[in-house]
């Protein structure tokens, strides 16, 4: 199989850039969007090694210019392409010598871009490869795994807030068409999956097409924030509502005036709020906390739950009305275990990004039993959980017990049957069936909030941040799950052995 480009683009317009990410992947290569030249910086900044870089520059001013240079002093082993309107003669020199060896008029042909791609495929030396393994770049490809986990073409798009989004699915790449199509409608979208699926970077890509990209795009998370304060967080209010209420407080609906707001796990929102939350979509008016007069807003909503929306409609748990308002339209996001071809394209990401943030120059390289192995488990927590394996194996350097914890962890669990007295058949099953889901749930729960806050070195605020829960309800889980260090236990478990020997 021939070996794919990684190509980084820096395109402003969404006609041309959709037109070369349709040519680069039916070509089976790699696209990787930044939105600007600065966001591409950061790119290379932090790990990433572009086979070619695809820039279209329409301002010349002297601000822009000098953005550019500083890029391209970044892209010293790769082709750079510009796309610009080529008036300035001496600029095209300039940028000649510092490494731009492609111009392109505005707008280029998709046979200039074909020829483009195939110029820098023919360039593509194994030198070049060993060059980006040794920038630290991780190989999943051919050379890795024998070809048998590359799949012929892979998008990555760069989102806020470091996050990205990443198509190598089927699944995934009609998720992304979808959310194209949605970029000159209004209409508010329901985000459905579980929980780590990455809800809230399908929220935000959406945002980022649409057109309301350059207003806000707000997030809140209805299962974080108690009954009470959810309506103040919401709707805001005037001095004076409340205890604490001292000064006027714009909510969520304000704030984000022309952009987006998404209502991450709505599902968990209680009944008078759906109520309140359907008026408001009805009419776009709302009440702040106190106030006397109604207020406006022009806000796209995005709700997102990893709650099975049949069922809470089944059983009364959320209203009928509300949710066919919401659900204009609907994105199922296919849990990890059911799109296991991106396992390497998404461990290359949090491992180049995780040593971003370390601050560390790290090499790190998933051999193939390592990735074997991520490929058999089923990561429960999906993208969450993934992220958390590898920032870990990346601290711990130690692949042999990354692979013992993956096929630990994949070993089904050994469930005693359970023995109950004066109970018919089928009321015994139900009871049992329940006793085993909530017992699934705690070990999964528990596993996940153990990891991050090893991860984390015990920084029970970070951790919260990163498995976006309130700090309170971490303490809580923590105390519930009687959660300690492991190196606390294995010392109390040594202790007690230590113990029984003397005895």
């Amino acid at each position: 199989m021939k070996p794919f480009l990684l190509v980084l683009t820096s395109v402003s317009d969404s006609f041309l850039q959709a037109q070369i990410n349709t040519q680069c992947l039916e070509a089976g290569h790699r696209i990787v969007e930044a939105g600007n030249l600065r966001q591409a910086h950061t790119l290379m900044s932090n790990g990433l090694n572009p086979d070619l870089l695809l820039i279209q520059q329409q301002s010349t001013s002297p601000s822009a210019k000098a953005q550019l240079r500083r890029l391209l002093a970044k892209m010293r082993t790769a082709p750079v392409a510009l796309i610009a309107p080529g008036s300035d003669v001496g600029w095209q020199k300039e940028m000649e010598a510092g490494g731009v060896a492609h111009f392109f008029p505005e707008p280029p042909t998709p046979h200039e871009i074909e020829s483009l791609l195939h110029s820098v495929q023919l360039g593509k030396t194994e030198e070049s490869l060993r060059r980006r393994e040794a920038n630290g770049a991780l190989s999943v490809g051919p050379e890795a795994s024998g070809g048998k986990f590359a799949p012929s073409r892979v998008c990555i798009e760069e989102l806020e807030d470091n996050q990205f989004f990443l198509a190598a699915s089927p699944a995934m790449f009609n998720i992304y068409r979808q959310i194209k199509l949605l970029a000159d409608s209004d209409v508010p979208v329901l985000i459905l999956g579980e929980s780590g699926t990455g809800k809230e970077v399908i929220a935000n890509l959406i945002h980022k097409h649409s057109q309301r990209a350059r207003h806000h795009f707000l997030k809140l998370n209805c299962a974080a924030v108690p009954y009470d304060l959810l309506e103040s967080e919401l709707f805001g209010h005037q001095r004076g509502a409340f205890t604490g209420a001292i000064k006027d407080r714009a909510g969520k609906f304000e704030q984000a005036n022309k952009g987006t707001l998404l209502l991450d796990e709505i599902g968990e929102m209680g009944p008078q709020m759906q109520a309140k939350l359907l008026r408001v979509l009805q009419d776009g008016q709302f009440t702040r906390l106190g106030a006397q007069e109604a207020s406006h807003s022009d806000v796209r909503i995005l709700a997102a739950t990893n709650v099975h929306m049949e069922h809470a409609l089944t059983e009364k748990k959320f209203r009928e009305d509300l949710y066919y308002r919401l659900s204009v339209f609907t994105i199922q996001i296919p849990p990890l275990r059911e799109r296991r071809e991106e396992i390497p394209f998404l461990v290359e990401e949090f491992i180049r990004r995780t040593c971003a943030d370390l601050k560390d120059d790290c090499t790190c390289i998933f051999p193939e039993k390592l990735m074997d192995a991520a490929m058999r488990h089923d990561w429960r927590g999906n993208l969450r959980e993934l992220k958390n394996f590898v920032t870990r194996t990346i601290i711990l350097r130690d692949t042999e017990a990354a692979i013992r914890e993956l096929d630990s962890r994949s070993m089904p669990a050994v469930i005693p049957e359970p023995v109950f007295e004066g109970l018919p058949d089928a009321a015994t099953h139900r009871f049992a069936m329940r006793s085993i889901l909530s017992d699934m749930k705690d070990r999964t729960e528990a596993q996940l909030i153990q990891d991050a806050l090893e991860v984390s070195g015990w920084n029970r605020r970070h951790a919260a941040k990163c498995l976006n829960i309130s700090y309170r309800g971490l303490l809580y889980k923590i105390q519930q799950h009687r959660i300690t260090p492991r190196l606390h236990r294995e010392m109390n478990a040594a202790s007690r052995m230590a113990h029984s020997g003397r005895s």
